[in-house]
This record gives structure tokens, C-alpha cells and sequence, in this order.
């Protein structure tokens, strides 16, 4: 399926649904302000100085908070794919059938309308710089769902070629990669992050001259592991002693951090902040071993959260959310009401005045828009459904029990046993489980009632593993190398 035909795809969409507006009633309804989503991946709430993270600096990212609105009790899933799939569906992944990020369970499902499809529909152009990890069959592939402009590495991360990543990537890791550029398979130079923001930066300057609303969607494989960045961000951490993962998952971030800058100085330079939201998030929590400093072993900093990536405790899926567009969003602004990925779909298509097929899916989230116009505006409580997935071939009924949490403004109720007042204890220290029986019937009782209307949607259980020759990333590079090779491609000048 190349470009073309995915667009036939969305006019057919236009001609066989009815179609519905999404109701105007605050006024940045319909403000049509260009949006740029940075999300970075596996960057927990702690690793920011503005967080109180003491070794890492990250001053770009921590004046870009300052001058934000925060979302301070924002929720995403405990891993990456599943993450991704909220974002651009607007339903919790295991809905759309992503409950691992391997295994083919990471393939959005197809009937899905993506938020980058809906935003096309309102005149935006759409952009996706990093990574996808939402299927590499070709009907997967951004290209397909509502994607202009691709810049991205295959699989869950680049170097990953036994799960589908371009085999080249393997032996160079995150410096020089092979990456898909649209449709033609491309050699890329430099680190990739640096890579990543310089493509969106051309792509996001082109569109800016020519007065064209857009979406950039800069979807970062850093600071994943394998801790990887250029010696230049390493070097200060290697010279007083920490080890070299700590040194490479550092230095990936500080290096993270001059992007942003460098991003945010773009904007300025081009008188393009006025009417752009600009917005930072992470994909999940914290993942990074112990660090080591001559020869001491150092528990990293994780802002005082229980669990880290892959944990059904807060650690796992509260993450940094701050929203910047300049002279229309307040600054300095804390949001403490209870707001998830599920509510980036909705909120940002009625920013861009979209309309919707009738027959879409049913949007699980809401539109945040009143609480960007009102920080203390009334948001009814309600119940967040998370679960680590990532089981077994053959054992979801075994896992439904396991890593799994129900968040309320008030209450976490983790691992079908213990509830956490996050209002007091927001560590998760002291289990109250024995205390409020009550709560946990109803948590526990609303749980089952969600993985009974969920269960049908896990599309992707059951499939088979594909080996590795068989990977579609790994056939198309193959046949490209053979027919007409690999060229070499650098964004335009910025």
C-alpha cells in the first residue's frame, strides 16, 4: 500500500460514513494552532533536573516546564507500543489489540481511525519523525494511516533486526542508520535523535512558510536502551566516575535536551510560536539498571514513584505532560485532576475543529480543553484500566490477575490486592486493601466488567511468530538493496 492508495483510503472513508463534529463549547475550540507532540521513550518522571533529578541536566526541558501548563497526574501505559496506541486511537491499547510490543500483539488494529487521519481531514499536514511501532506490514505503516512525511526505524527500536528492525542497524547502532524515508528505504548520517529532530525541523519550517497547519510527531527511540550517545555526552559523566550505561542513557538525555532547545530557538527565530502547542511527553516510566560510580552501585532517581517500566504501580505510567503555545495557554500552571494518554485524540481534534466518521470508534478519552481554560474547571472522577500485558503465547486468561492497576482521582488499586491513596502516599507505601474492603469490590468489580468487554478486542492473541527472514522491514530492505540499493538522505537546511 504506497501513499496514494491510503489517501484513496481516507476519501473512501469521507464517502461511506455520515460524519460528526466534535462539539465546540470552549473558546480554543477550532483554534487550528499548528501542534508539535515530542514523546521520548522510557524517560520516567525522574530523570529531569526540574524534577529533582540532581545529576542529569536538562535546562531546556525545564525552562520549556516552567513556561507550561503541567499535567501533574497524567497517566500512559507501562510500556512503549501500547503507549502509542492510546495516542493515535483514542482507546486503551488492549481495545485496538496491542498487548505486547512484540509478537505481532504490537499491530494496531485496522479498523482504527487514527488521530493523525482525523487531523488530516482538518487540512493538517502530518508528520512522524522516530519511532512507529504500531505494526511494519505495509497496511500498518503510518504511511497507511495518516501519515504525509515519514522519518522512522523499524521494529520497537532501532537495532532491534531480530524483531524487524533494518539489518545494517544492528552493527551501528543509533549513529549513521538505515531508516524508512516515505516510501524508499534510506542511509542516514548522524546520531539518531539528532537525525530524528533535524528532519522535523525541515519538514516543520516548510510547512510554516507555506502558511499550512500541521502535526509533527516527534516520536523518539532515546533514551531506550541500549544506552548509546555520542562520546561528547558522555564524557562528563565518565569523568567523575559513573559507568558507561549510566554515562550513555544520560548523555542520550542531556542530548534530548539541546534538541528541545534547539526546537523551541527554531520557533522563536521563525516567529512560529504564536500559534503553535508544543507539547512534551514521555512513553512510560523509568527504565535504566543501577548505576555505578566508582565501583558504588547508585539506585537511580525516580522522583519518589513505586515501579518503574513495565509495573502496574504509578512508576510504570505517570509521566511528565506539559503544553506550551505561547500568549494562549497559561504559564507556570499546574493541573492535578486525573488526565491520560486517551485524551491527547479528543483534545487535539477539537483544537483543530475536526470532524469524525460516524462509525468510527467510540473515543474513550476527553478533551482536556477545560481544563486548559480552567485548571480547577469541574472533571468528574473516573476509572483508568491498566495492565502490563506482555504475557505468554497461550496464558492471557492466566495474566488477567497479574500486572495490572485501576486508577481513580483518589485510589490505585494494583495487582488485585493492594489500594494506595495517591492523594496522601503517592509512593505507594502503605497498602489499605484490609481498610476499605468497599473500594476494592468496586475497583476490583469494575476491572472485570473492563477485561470482559475488552477481551474480544485482543485481535493480535494467538499469532505466530514470524522468523526473522520472514520480518516485512527485513524483506522490503532485501529487495530494495537488490533492485536499487540504499541512498543516502539528509534533511533540508534549517
Amino acid at each position: 500500500m504506497n501513499r496514494q492508495y491510503a489517501v484513496v483510503l481516507i476519501l473512501l472513508t469521507l464517502l461511506c460514513y455520515e460524519v460528526r463534529a466534535i462539539p465546540l463549547d470552549s473558546n480554543l475550540s477550532a483554534s487550528r494552532p499548528n501542534i508539535i507532540l515530542v514523546m521520548t521513550d522510557d524517560q520516567g518522571l525522574g530523570d529531569f533536573s526540574f524534577t529533582g533529578n540532581k545529576i542529569v541536566k536538562t535546562p531546556n526541558i525545564d525552562r520549556f516546564a516552567n513556561n507550561s501548563v503541567r499535567f501533574n497526574d497524567f497517566q500512559v501505559s507501562p510500556t512503549c507500543a501500547p503507549t502509542r496506541a492510546a495516542l493515535m486511537s483514542g482507546l486503551p491499547p488492549f481495545k485496538v489489540g496491542v498487548t505486547h510490543t512484540i509478537l505481532q500483539r504490537e499491530r494496531m488494529a485496522l479498523d482504527v481511525f487514527t488521530l493523525p487521519q482525523a487531523l488530516q481531514l482538518a487540512g493538517y499536514s502530518t508528520g512522524l519523525f522516530g519511532k512507529w511501532h504500531l505494526g511494519d506490514e505495509v497496511q500498518y505503516l503510518p504511511q497507511s494511516r495518516g501519515f504525509d512525511e515519514v522519518l522512522m526505524h523499524g521494529a520497537g527500536g532501532i537495532g532491534q533486526t531480530n524483531l524487524g528492525d533494518f539489518p545494517p542497524n544492528k552493527d551501528n547502532l543509533y549513529f549513521d542508520n538505515v531508516l524508512l524515508h516515505n516510501e524508499t528505504i534510506v542511509q542516514t548520517k548522524g546520531f539518531c535523535t539528532d537525525v530524528f529532530f533535524s528532519a522535523a525541523l525541515a519538514w516543520i519550517k516548510k510547512k510554516h512558510l507555506a502558511k499550512q497547519p500541521y502535526f509533527a510527531y516527534v516520536s523518539l527511540n532515546a533514551p531506550h536502551g541500549p544506552y548509546i550517545a555520542p562520546d561528547s555526552y558522555k564524557k562528563r559523566f565518565l569523568d567523575v566516575g559513573y559507568d558507561q550505561k549510566t554515562a550513555g542513557r544520560y548523555g542520550m538525555i542531556e542530548n534530548i535536551d539541546d534538541n528541545v532547545g534547539r526546537l523551541m530557538s527554531k520557533l522563536a527565530a521563525w516567529n512560529a510560536l504564536d500559534n503553535t502547542l508544543i507539547i512534551f511527553m514521555t512513553d512510560n516510566g523509568m527504565s535504566m539498571p543501577p548505576m555505578v560510580q566508582n565501583g558504588k552501585k547508585i539506585i537511580p532517581f525516580n522522583a519518589g514513584l513505586k515501579g518503574r517500566k513495565n509495573s502496574a504501580y504509578q512508576g510504570g505510567t505517570k509521566v511528565p505532560m506539559y503544553w506550551q503555545w505561547k500568549g494562549v495557554l497559561n504559564q507556570n500552571t499546574d493541573i492535578t485532576a486525573l488526565t491520560a494518554h486517551l485524551d491527547l485524540y479528543p483534545t487535539l481534534i477539537e483544537l483543530a475543529g475536526a470532524t469524525l466518521p460516524k462509525n468510527m470508534q467510540q473515543l474513550d478519552g476527553r478533551t482536556l480543553l477545560p481544563l486548559l481554560n480552567s485548571p480547577n474547571a469541574l472533571w468528574d472522577d473516573r476509572k483508568l484500566f491498566i495492565h502490563t500485558g506482555r504475557w505468554n503465547a497461550g496464558e492471557m486468561d492466566a495474566a488477567k490477575y497479574g500486572k495490572y492497576a485501576v486508577r481513580t482521582q483518589r485510589w490505585r488499586f494494583v495487582n488485585n490486592k493492594e489500594l494506595y491513596d495517591i492523594t496522601v502516599d503517592p509512593g505507594e507505601k502503605e497498602n489499605l486493601a484490609s481498610k476499605y474492603p468497599t473500594v476494592v469490590n468496586d475497583l476490583r468489580n469494575a476491572y472485570e466488567k473492563w477485561w470482559k468487554e475488552t477481551e474480544p478486542l485482543m485481535i493480535n492473541e494467538g499469532l505466530p511468530r514470524l522468523n526473522k527472514a520472514d520480518l516485512p522491514l527485513i524483506i522490503r530492505y532485501k529487495k530494495q538493496l537488490k533492485e536499487s540499493g540504499i541512498p543516502h538522505w539528509s534533511p533540508n537546511e534549517i
